[in-house]
């Protein structure tokens, strides 16, 4: 495995978690009785003004700069055209998971939108991006890991809120592709700005029309609101642009499914919360097919092949 490979998976790791420990920052605004649509248009928008100083420093050093116009346009259109299609997905699957989140326990939904390490490989077969043979051993063993680490000793329902997450996870299976095509001629960075204020944008106009946004709720959730806004939005949003530049998109759902498994240990560390033999099994088996997915068959398959060249020579 090479260095930008490391770095990128790394850059996933980073996502999943902050994504993991911000599950409780939506989840506790969610039980304030904060509107979903007021939650997510505010740290929207927060994550997408966060972003604003790194895009002019970034672009100061000279790293985007081009002689060529003509190029310069291209990556310029690129970044705009990626931001507003990842805007307008990640728009939908937030207000959809958030909705879900009111009624549902927090476990089953990180396990619900998880899902999506099952829904990209399929997608992936019809763009004609085959997974290994490791990476489909690795698939199902993370979803195994991900039932014993959120849904055991849980009742299994699926009604109007685990509809509302199962959609959720189909979109942010349409979100990372889009990431996949566009990251790698793009700025990463100012893309991942533009879908937050798209999605800011759209969703306090929402909530203007169908809820009643009040100043004093929005103060008491502010570290809530601040946590999903800088680090949920802001960074792990980011990082996961960044990450998924040129990595297999099944490899990097798979890193970004540990969220959950994040969301599980913080509340351990943190909040002193019981760890029982299921989850840390659950914890276990996903970090072993993280692990399986990383490994370079198309290097053991070379390395076997000479083996068998000078075996046949001597």
């Amino acid at each position: 495995m090479n260095k930008e490979t490391i770095k990128r998976s790394l850059f996933c790791l980073l996502a999943a978690v902050v994504w993991g420990i911000s599950f409780v920052s939506q989840r506790s605004a969610m039980e304030q009785d904060m509107g979903p649509f007021t939650f997510n248009g505010i740290r929207m928008l927060l994550g997408s003004l966060v972003l604003i100083p790194f895009i002019f420093i970034i672009r100061a050093k000279g790293e985007y700069k081009t002689f060529d116009l003509t190029k310069k346009k291209e990556y310029n259109k690129n970044t705009i055209i990626g931001g507003l299609l990842c805007g307008i997905v990640l728009c939908i699957a937030t207000n959809l998971q958030q909705f879900g989140i009111v009624d549902m326990e927090a476990g089953k939904t990180g396990f619900i939108t998880a899902l999506y390490i099952v829904l990209v490989p399929i997608a992936g077969i019809f763009l004609k991006k085959k997974p290994s043979i490791l990476l489909a051993i690795s698939v199902p063993l993370a979803v195994a890991g991900l039932y014993l680490l959120c849904m055991v000793g849980t009742k299994f329902t699926f009604g109007i809120p685990e509809l509302l997450v199962f959609m959720c996870a189909i979109v942010f299976t349409v979100h990372i592709f889009i990431i996949d095509y566009f990251a790698p001629k793009a700025d990463g960075v100012a893309m991942s700005c533009i879908q937050f204020a798209f999605v800011g944008v759209v969703s306090s106009i929402l909530m203007f029309i169908f809820e009643d946004p009040q100043i004093s709720l929005i103060k008491e959730c502010w570290l809530e609101i601040a946590y999903a806004g800088v680090m949920s939005c802001g960074v792990a949003y980011t990082f996961q642009i960044l990450g998924q530049k040129n990595l297999n998109p099944t490899v990097a759902s798979l890193i970004l499914s540990l969220e959950s498994c994040v969301s599980v240990l913080s509340g351990w560390i943190i909040l002193n919360e019981q760890l029982s033999v299921y989850q840390i099994w659950g914890c276990v088996l996903m970090f072993i097919a993280i692990i399986l997915a990383q490994i370079p068959l198309k290097l053991k398959k070379k390395n076997k092949l000479s083996q068998d060249e000078s075996s046949n020579n001597s």
